[in-house]
């Protein structure tokens, strides 16, 4: 393939940039309902401690929503750069989704956020509470509507085909679209796990360097001390030990529980693949032969041809998992590669169409496989990096049960280092996703009830006008343009980390107290000042 490739330009240009956004999307989903949830704690019992986490954890949500925003901005600009004959055939069907996104969920997210953000001491408690609340329920739903456009590429429902284009049937169908909300559900509990970590990360971060400093100790039996030290302030007092201390307990709880939600809407998604795109599961299993076993380890010539699988080695397996995962029981056999493509040959054809618009790939034989590399290691590295979050919650609830963290560098390190873990994990997952829907960019529905005719090669969906030196230019800017956000994001939530409850407080550094309610906030020298 010609290095200057459109088809490949765009296709790196899209997966960098998506997965790039997608590291805050869960973020800010899941660290947005934790903020509500703790802001309601401190309404209703007016402790200090969870004003304080509010405030806090707070400031860290505002950051990534606007990196989030503005790396988002970008991902619907790229359909008509990069993607328009993509645009053209899906046009209709996303315009619904799409506006409700942006006009309704994002436009109400916006909206209250700011009221949020500029309505403290200036509103009553509960409503300014509920103003929160609408902005995180907002986000939510801006993340279904998303979720729909998405699924809908996975499993075109409520359309026809009309002069080579989807037209929208039934919208309903397209809302309710079974792939959208367990895909929904899959996604929502994953933000949980990454807010979860993120809370666990840095509590015990907080937590280990109080333990350092000398401010907390431990007793005979191991139990925390509560210090304080005078020299700080308020930064630095039993209120500071509670912040964090419950920062790590409920981010341990909310990753298991986040944890479970992921793994039982995960077999649900797997059972749902089996049905809509079975040579994804087949390719993320390795498997080319029929069979029942789930490949913990294989190796060999993953990816074979055209045409076969070959010469993998599965060197490890759990015998009738793979048969469990997909149908519920241990004993049918889940269809393998060298079954699957003969089937898609049969149904999709074994040919590019010979138009125009597919370019240089016109005529082309078709290659059905998905890469299976990608797919069988981004599974299994969605559900390497989820479990190894999912055992650093459990390990940390174990070891701070007596109210503090080990005095152990390493084991901070590595406490602090799982955070990345639900990260990498979620990223992992949405790779596996859409490079297993190759070489379609909208797959085909197989069931019986499905539409004819509605997929799309991923092939035919670059805009024919863009050259490759064009696609490459913009892929570098972009890149230099995200990497810049990168480092600005990293910079300022490096130095509100560090800074601790008083970066988020600076009235906790001054001499005067701070009343039941927060209202003395001095914000001199503070760079996000507008955010309460």
């Amino acid at each position: 393939m010609d290095a200057l490739d459109p088809l490949l330009i765009g296709r790196w240009q899209f997966g960098i940039t998506t997965v790039y956004h997608f590291l805050m999307v869960p973020l800010t989903i899941g660290l947005g309902l934790l903020v509500a949830t703790l802001q309601t704690i401190w309404v209703r019992t007016g402790n200090q401690a969870w004003l304080r986490m509010t405030k806090f954890w707070g400031k860290l949500f505002l950051i990534n929503f606007a990196l989030g925003v503005a790396t988002g901005i970008v991902q619907e600009f790229q359909f008509g750069m990069a993607w328009s004959e993509y645009s053209r055939f899906v046009g209709d069907v996303f315009g619904a989704p799409l506006a409700m996104e942006a006009l309704l969920a994002f436009f109400v997210e916006s909206t209250f956020l700011g009221v949020w953000i500029f309505g403290w001491k200036r509103l009553p408690k509960g409503i300014h509470l509920t103003a929160l609340w609408l902005a995180v329920a907002a986000s939510t739903l801006s993340a279904y509507f998303i979720l729909v456009a998405n699924s809908w590429m996975q499993h075109p429902v409520g359309v026809e085909l009309i002069d080579g284009r989807a037209v929208m049937t039934d919208a309903w169908a397209v809302f309710t679209n079974n792939t959208a909300i367990v895909t929904f559900i899959h996604t929502i509990f994953g933000a949980l796990a990454v807010a979860g970590g993120f809370l666990l990360g840095i509590g015990w971060f907080h937590l280990f360097r109080r333990r350092r400093a000398g401010i907390d100790t431990v007793d005979a039996k191991g139990r925390v001390v509560v210090g304080s030290d005078p020299k700080l302030g308020k930064g630095r007092d039993e209120v500071d030990h509670q912040v964090w201390y419950k920062s790590v307990r409920l981010g341990g709880w909310v990753a298991l529980v986040a944890f479970l939600g992921v793994a039982f809407s995960g077999h649900a998604q797997a059972q749902l693949m089996i049905q809509q795109q079975p040579l994804k599961m087949a390719s993320a299993e390795a498997a080319c032969h029929d069979g029942t076993s789930f490949s913990v380890f294989s190796f060999g010539d993953l990816h074979g041809d055209k045409t076969t699988c070959k010469d993998v080695t599965t060197a490890i397996e759990i015998p009738g998992l793979l048969s469990f995962l997909a149908h519920n029981d241990f004993t049918t056999e889940v269809p393998g590669v060298n079954t699957l493509i003969p089937e898609y040959q049969e149904k999709y054809g074994t040919h590019v169409p010979d138009d125009p618009k597919y370019g240089d790939q016109a005529g082309r034989e078709i290659d059905y496989q998905p890469n299976m590399e990608v797919t069988y290691w981004g599974f299994r590295l969605m559900i390497t990096f989820g479990g190894l979050g999912a055992l650093a919650a459990a390990l940390a609830l174990i070891l701070t049960r007596k109210g503090t963290v080990p005095d152990k560098r390493w084991l901070s390190r590595l406490a602090v280092l799982s955070l990345f873990a639900p990260f990498a994990a979620n990223s992992a997952g949405w790779i596996f996703t859409e490079m297993g829907r190759q070489p379609f960019v909208v797959a085909p529905n197989p069931d019986p009830s499905g539409v004819d005719g509605v997929f799309m090669y991923t092939a035919a969906a670059v805009s024919p006008g863009v050259s490759g030196g064009e696609m490459l230019f913009s892929l570098i800017a972009l890149t230099l343009v995200y990497g810049a956000l990168a480092v600005a994001e990293v910079v300022y939530l490096l130095r509100y980390i560090r800074g601790g409850v008083p970066a988020a407080m600076p009235e906790l550094n001054h001499e005067d107290e701070v009343g039941r309610d927060g209202d003395n906030n001095d914000k001199d020298g503070d760079v996000l000042a507008f955010a309460y």
